[in-house]
């Protein structure tokens, strides 16, 4: 285990409804391997010290069985919980409210086993070995007290589907290379090699160039008390909203724009993989196959430890 104390956020509560499915648990690799053991081996090598996994209290024992029992020799594992009714003061889980409450919640969900700096990513996207290696070199010389943050950018275009839309946040960066906004858009379809975005019943026309951020994020803990004031306001607007969710990067961009943190834009030369539909599936498949016919990973993850 690592000496290091930088901690990752795996956030694996979702629904997966355009899926079809708990996709976070559907193999990927020819040994049965889900994205998510990837992500975890690459962390592990890289430096990260904790695995902070985020899930659903109905879906514990399973996670447990299928990825936690494995991993819990070689990595410090903490399972939290994102539940509807976990919610501050005095509001309550409104009636038909199925869909949790963001990324913002899932993360907020950590906030009493984290104390250093820290990584956040998506169960079910895979972002390679030296995305892993980049981040945790950022997270290690930060100021843990600090509000210097971090996001690893994509180009749109090589993250989007062949088989539906996506939500993708687009970033603005300056010559600093530091994140000036980070807009969310909801609805991006591939277009040839460019795309576009429904915005209010309107298209918006995209090259496909553009800086994406895939929810892979560097943090350090004072980003907890933000969260806890923006969930609360974001409460006092959406307590019944059946679909509304309090978004990662909907607060980095509020946070920009006040002045109360920097966001370091983080470069990876990995080519992202994700499952958004169930057609996607093949092409990870595909993706890691490769990685491991170059040697970056072992056939099998269980025959050797991260």
């Amino acid at each position: 285990m690592s000496d290091s104390n930088i901690s990752l956020v795996v956030m694996a509560a979702g629904i997966g409804s355009r899926y079809g499915g708990l996709k976070q648990l559907d193999p990927v690799g020819p040994g049965g391997e889900f994205i998510i053991d990837y992500s975890i081996y690459d962390a592990v090598r890289a430096g990260f010290s904790k695995i902070v996994l985020v899930i659903r209290k109905d879906i514990e024992e399973l996670f447990m069985e299928k990825i936690g029992n494995r991993i819990k020799d070689h990595v410090d594992l903490v399972v939290v919980h994102q539940e509807l009714d976990d919610l501050p003061g005095a509001y309550t889980l409104p009636p038909g409210r199925k869909k949790p409450w963001g990324t913002g919640q899932a993360v907020l969900t950590c906030r009493d086993v984290i104390d250093g700096p820290f990584g956040v990513i998506n169960a079910d996207d895979f972002y390679g070995k030296s995305s892993y290696e980049v981040l945790a070199q950022h997270l290690s010389g930060i100021d843990p007290a600090g509000s210097a943050y971090a996001n690893i950018s994509f180009v749109l275009r090589n993250t989007v589907s062949e088989h539906g839309h996506v939500a993708r946040g687009i970033c603005e960066i300056d010559d600093a290379n530091l994140l000036t906004s980070i807009v969310e858009h909801l609805h991006i379809e591939k277009i040839g090699d460019a795309a576009r975005s429904e915005i209010d019943g309107e298209w918006v026309d995209l090259t496909g160039d553009e800086p994406v951020s895939m929810n892979m994020w560097g943090f350090a803990p004072g980003l907890f008390d933000h969260l806890t004031a923006s969930f609360e306001q974001f409460l006092a607007g959406n307590i019944n909203s059946e679909k509304g969710e309090l978004l990662v990067p909907t607060l980095v961009d509020t946070l920009i724009r006040q002045g109360a943190a920097t966001v370091h834009i983080l470069r990876s030369t990995e080519k992202w993989f994700g499952v958004t539909y169930s057609e996607d599936k093949p092409i990870v498949m595909a993706g890691i196959a490769a990685l491991i016919e170059a040697g970056v990973y072992p056939r099998s993850l269980a025959e050797r430890a991260p």
